[in-house]
């Protein structure tokens, strides 16, 4: 396994059981921690300090991701359409990103430009039905490309002009060049390859260094990518299925995890109590704050 293995300190942040539990986003202005178990579809919130937390089960069959909305809220994607959730609950519709086809909306991100850059993936998880689309703030929707599997990992650099994108089937993470001005990709290439231990790269986000950090779905741990893509650190977890991570907390200095039950059998649930919650680690650096979408 590449790179340097460390055992920092990990806690429960909160001994949730989310059969999908994913992308996890830090409120500055709150102070707070969102995230969603899309497969039964509820969005979650939790305050680190107090340990209050709140949970809202949503209607349709997924909640693919959750992202921040400048005016306030946030913005969810609720099978293969984007509303947004105000501070009092009322949903607006904002996009409907595809139709007609037995895909769901995954992981998304907003730019520092207040552009939301989101996938969408194969339900059957082998089919190459998904894209990757960048959505405006007035709910213009452009597909960038297709034949994904399952979309993953977007993440940006602190200077907001790389852009990080993963196929979790494809087992391969791809870097672009982000042009802020006009909100177009080029220079596409390999950032990372897992291809040969066929390892599945899940959620992602970068630190104040401009290193990745990265889920590894079933294979029980976290890895920061330096900027070339070289693994330098590992942290080995105590659950088989991490599925993906934010800096959050007041100094963004805690790694939040959130984690999955699916796809573990009984006697791997049993001895995975934590399997489903979501992890707080501490030691591994600092993040960055997360951008909101709107004009």
């Amino acid at each position: 396994m590449p790179g340097t293995s460390t055992t920092p300190r990990i806690e429960v942040a909160f001994a949730a059981r989310d059969r999908l539990g994913e992308t996890p986003i830090w409120c500055d202005r709150t102070q707070r921690l969102w995230w969603v178990d899309i497969e039964d579809p509820t969005l979650h919130c939790l305050d680190p300090v107090t340990g209050v937390h709140w949970s809202e089960a949503h209607e349709g069959q997924y909640l693919g991701s959750c992202g921040l909305h400048r005016d306030g809220g946030l913005v969810l994607a609720r099978d293969l359409s984007l509303v947004r959730r105000r501070d009092d609950g009322r949903l607006d519709q904002l996009a409907e990103v595809e139709s007609g086809i037995d895909n769901r909306l995954n992981d998304g991100r907003v730019d520092a430009r207040g552009r939301l850059w989101i996938g969408t993936m194969d339900n059957a998880l082998h089919r190459p039905s998904g894209s990757l689309y960048r959505v405006d703030p007035d709910g213009t929707v452009m597909r960038q490309f297709g034949g994904v599997i399952v979309s993953n990992g977007i993440a940006f650099s602190p200077d907001g002009r790389t852009l990080h994108f993963t196929d979790t089937r494809r087992y391969i993470s791809w870097a672009f060049d982000l042009d802020l001005d006009e909100g177009t990709l080029r220079n596409r290439r390999v950032f990372a390859d897992f291809t040969q231990g066929r390892d599945r790269p899940d959620g992602a986000c970068v630190d104040q260094d401009g290193c990745l950090w990265m889920a590894i779905f079933a294979g029980g741990r976290i890895v920061r990518l330096t900027p070339d893509g070289r693994i330098d650190r590992t942290v080995v977890l105590p659950v088989t299925n991490p599925t993906c991570l934010c800096f959050g907390g007041a100094d963004l200095s805690t790694l939040f995890v959130t984690t999955a039950r699916k796809f573990l059998s009984e006697q791997q649930l049993a001895a995975e109590p934590l399997a489903g919650s979501l992890l707080a680690i501490h030691g591994l650096g600092r993040g960055l704050p997360e951008h909101r979408f709107g004009p």
